[in-house]
């Protein structure tokens, strides 16, 4: 453990580095394992959770405190699953329970959301012309209405079906329910979003509800810093 871990710190961890050698070292209190492993997992935790929370600010809490609770208790990480499945898993219980205590009244199975949340503008990287950003931003504004529009059951297989590209295996497995169900959920979220938005916006999905750069940043100091303070890292 501790040459891994003193192998890590010599040579930054980077995208090429296995997810078990990340946990392994992250373990160990490297502090650089931690942050490559939040850099890789903020994006599907950040939809995951908008997938069932209101609003954005309430989806970064839920990742923030999945993250607190997930390396505070490493040592009950079994190695059973991937890294990023179990700590998914966290993230969705964290969201629901957040839902429940935001919003005691609701039945979970079919609430819909009344306010429309809001939806952070992040335009296209690169040197794209600027026509061609504008239109690749207000797309991806409508396909995140639409998919926050979906109830809460539908939408959160909708996200981790066409946004992480989960199998359908792996969905049910995500989520703890029969396969058949997920097609049955994935199928209703379809037909609830317009044909002509699918059909014009197929294959963008994995654009919604970004979380990269200065957020993402931003995430790792927070939970790095949460980490220490409580002598966890």
């Amino acid at each position: 453990m501790k040459s891994q871990l003193n192998r890590l710190q010599a040579a930054m961890p980077d995208a090429a580095t296995p997810e078990i050698e990340l946990v392994s070292a992250a373990r160990a209190g490297s502090e650089a394992a931690v942050r490559e492993l939040i850099r890789r997992l903020n994006p599907r935790l950040f939809r995951v959770a908008r997938g069932i929370v209101a609003s954005d600010i309430e989806a970064e809490d839920v990742v923030q405190d999945t993250y607190l609770a997930a390396f505070a208790k490493l040592e009950s990480f079994r190695e059973e699953a991937s890294f990023a499945t179990w700590i998914t898993r966290i993230a969705i219980n964290n969201a629901r329970m957040q839902l429940r205590r935001n919003h005691p009244n609701e039945v979970y199975d079919t609430v819909t959301e009344g306010d429309t949340p809001h939806i952070l503008v992040f335009p296209g990287q690169g040197s794209e012309p600027a026509e061609t950003s504008i239109a690749r931003t207000e797309i991806r504004r409508l396909v995140e209405k639409a998919v926050a529009d979906l109830p809460p059951d539908l939408r959160l297989t909708f996200i981790l079906r066409e946004t992480e590209g989960l199998s359908t295996a792996a969905t049910a497995r995500q989520l703890q329910i029969n396969p058949i169900t997920v097609k049955t959920r994935l199928f209703r979220a379809r037909l609830l979003l317009r044909a002509s938005l699918e059909r014009k916006l197929r294959g963008g999905f994995e654009e919604i509800f970004p979380f990269d750069g200065k957020r993402c940043t931003d995430m790792a100091d927070r939970v790095v810093s949460k980490l220490k303070a409580e002598g966890a890292l």
